[in-house]
């Protein structure tokens, strides 16, 4: 069985075609239109060129930036625009003839990661994004959990636990609540850390490269984000206890994070101990889209 996946971004739409054993059979990213019924066109065009080239067709499966509510059936609270307010799964089942699964973006990163990546063979993984903003998703067993809410693994805008006087009030969230997990863990988040003591910078990467040249600076911003992290998964971790954590987004890159991040974390763990992995992702950029692949599940 053939199963499309397709990455719905703001500026790209990419779709994979993914065997029974994840291999990759077709892949192909066109930019994005950003109005809404040019959008369900050309996803659903990407499809039938796909099937054409491959003589069959195949379950499909769609990330978004955003969640489909379970009580309109409408999609929200997506930065692409456009798609909000739209029943994309319908709209696009229609197209296509055919039922459409669509997902969050970082559900289907976990999905992903759970299936045939860095966390393969767990059953509880738990997948973390923390690049531009902050994002979370949980599986069971190979498949989602959205929620009664589809708002599962939405850990990100939750309040930092264990907030130290300094930080208490001092981020504000375009969710609009005050010290939100993903102020403080995001890339953005350890850009706006540094530069808010003096720093000046405009990528993480410049602030990793000053740590390693031993930048006071820099090594107090990384300690502070370290020890950050730490408190946000700790926190999951004591409601959860998933058997893998996996970090994806442009921060998981930063080594230093798995060799440091294992260490702080059981402070915070109630009996503080702590053998939770925490797992670098297997397919980087590739997961959202193989992950909405494998929202129908494998074998």
């Amino acid at each position: 069985m053939i199963r499309f996946g397709v990455d719905l971004g703001g500026t790209k739409i990419e779709l994979v075609a993914l065997d029974d054993s994840g291999k990759e059979l077709y892949r192909k990213r066109v930019p994005t239109p950003k109005v809404y019924q040019g959008t369900i066109t050309t996803i659903s065009d990407l499809v039938t060129e796909a099937e054409a080239e491959l003589g069959q067709k195949g379950s499909v499966g769609v990330g978004i930036p955003g969640v489909v509510s379970p009580f309109t059936g409408l999609v929200k609270n997506a930065n692409s625009t456009w798609i909000n307010g739209h029943a994309l799964d319908k709209d696009l089942g229609e197209l296509l003839q055919r039922e459409v699964r669509v997902s969050n973006d970082a559900n289907c990163f976990a999905v992903s990661e759970a299936t045939d990546g860095a966390a393969k063979g767990k059953a509880v993984v738990f997948g973390v994004i923390i690049g531009t903003g902050c994002g979370g998703g949980i599986v069971f067993n190979g498949k989602v959990h959205g929620g009664g809410n589809g708002i599962g693994g939405e850990w990100g805008h939750n309040p930092l636990p264990w907030l130290s006087k300094d930080e208490y009030q001092s981020t504000q969230c375009f969710c609009g609540n005050k010290d939100c997990i993903e102020t403080y863990v995001s890339g953005t988040g350890f850009i706006r850390d540094y530069q808010a003591n003096g720093g000046n910078v405009s990528t993480g990467l410049e602030i990793m490269e000053r740590f390693h040249q031993g930048d006071t600076l820099a090594t107090q911003t990384f300690e502070r984000y370290i020890d950050r992290l730490a408190r946000a998964l700790a926190h999951m971790i004591n409601m959860l206890d998933p058997d893998a954590i996996v970090l994806g987004g442009g921060m998981s890159n930063i080594d230093e994070i798995y060799r440091r991040l294992p260490l702080v974390l059981k402070q915070y763990v109630l009996g503080k101990e702590c053998k939770t992995p925490i797992l670098k992702n297997k397919f980087g950029c590739s997961s959202g889209v193989r992950g909405a692949a494998w929202l129908w599940g494998k074998g």
